[in-house]
């Protein structure tokens, strides 16, 4: 099969349901940033340094659920094509709330802003926490835009906007584990003229 199918061509594209509709709709935007947060993922996990790669099977999670919730994108609200898709379960929230705290544990207890950097997996972090809360006000914008009728349209939606909502916490405390373990401290912001001692 080949890579393109020229479909597109004319600035328009097929959702999952199987509608067509314009590339630039707010539904495929949202998707299509999806799928570059999704990308950034796989670059933190191209990043990680030896003693984090633990890690990577969690990543390597997160990255399958978004996939999930990207699925959910492509679909509209009334469409008979939701009964296909998986359902992206709460617990996939309190996975991501249980690695928080057990990176958070290991971490010295933050008293400033941060600037955003440090090793190459911990920068890779940082960009995908950005990207992870563009996503989300995408997602909450399509959602109030869109009118819902499906009861299980509207509990994915909500579980999808508490779910990016934690992932962009976990980025965080990513960023900062990993540059723990790579021994890179964390960069405080000390605005111009406070004491840099």
């Amino acid at each position: 099969m080949k890579v393109y199918t020229k479909t597109g061509d004319k600035g328009k594209t097929s959702l999952f349901s199987g509608e067509r509709i314009s590339k630039c709709h707010d539904r495929v935007e949202t998707y299509g940033e999806m799928d570059e947060l999704n990308s950034f993922v796989g670059m933190i996990s191209a990043s990680l340094p030896q003693e984090a790669k633990s890690i990577a099977a969690e990543i390597q999670a997160i990255q399958k659920a978004l996939f999930t919730i990207g699925s959910w994108l492509a679909t509209t609200p009334d469409s008979d094509s939701i009964h296909q898709l998986v359902p992206l379960e709460h617990s996939y929230v309190e996975v991501l709330e249980k690695a928080i705290d057990r990176m958070d544990e290991t971490l010295p207890r933050l008293q400033a802003f941060i600037l955003p950097g440090g090793g190459p997996a911990s920068a890779a972090a940082h960009v995908a926490r950005t990207v992870c809360r563009r996503v989300e006000r995408h997602v909450i914008r399509l959602a109030q835009n869109e009118k819902i009728t499906e009861q299980k349209m509207e509990n994915q939606m909500a579980i999808i906007q508490q779910y990016l909502n934690r992932l962009s916490d976990y980025f965080f405390v990513l960023a900062r584990y990993c540059n723990k373990i790579a021994n890179i401290a964390d960069v405080l912001y000390i605005p111009d003229g406070k004491n840099h001692s």
